[in-house]
């Protein structure tokens, strides 16, 4: 599959078989987002992979929807700002090199034939609570992964004439 491809067949997965992930496939989509590249290369983020089989109450503090916690594994990704790269009006890049590795993960994903699907409308306390993550390690997003058991609806994305601007000198 080229990119091109793999670009227009991801979508978000809402509904998901059971078959479990192999650890080889998962390690191919975690290996993705470690190549990705970020601000100075400082890869300041973490991926916390969670299997959800026995989870789904906790999961559903996190996120209400069932297809959330049907997926063998989700996954979050977490930003660490103290390690990132901040430009010189001190604009902090850690959720920025976490957001392109989640691309770069989602992406491998949709090629090994997973579906995934953006979460950003998670419960911030509940993520902490459940993960004890450390008030260092901001939670960015999340996404199931695993096998779609859904069908891709059409894609309905604004043309590029209103999200492209040329600047003229």
């Amino acid at each position: 599959m080229t990119l091109t491809e793999v670009i227009q067949k991801r979508y978000s997965v809402r509904a998901y078989k059971p078959d479990p992930v192999p650890n080889d496939v998962l390690q191919q989509v975690l290996e993705a987002a470690r190549l990705a590249p970020t601000a100075v290369n400082k890869q300041p983020f973490q991926f916390i992979v969670i299997h959800t089989q026995g989870k789904k109450e906790e999961l559903k503090r996190i996120y209400r929807g069932d297809f959330f916690s049907e997926a063998p594994i989700v996954i979050c990704a977490c930003a660490i700002p103290a390690q990132a790269w901040s430009r010189m009006d001190k604009k902090n890049y850690a959720i920025v090199d976490t957001i392109i590795a989640m691309d770069h993960l989602i992406l491998k994903a949709t090629e090994l034939g997973l579906g995934t699907c953006w979460v950003a409308a998670f419960n911030p306390a509940a993520v902490r609570d459940v993960l004890g993550l450390p008030e260092d390690v901001e939670p960015v997003v999340f996404t199931p992964l695993g096998y779609p058991a859904d069908t891709p609806k059409a894609k309905i994305r604004k043309p590029l004439s209103e999200l492209v601007r040329y600047e003229h000198w």
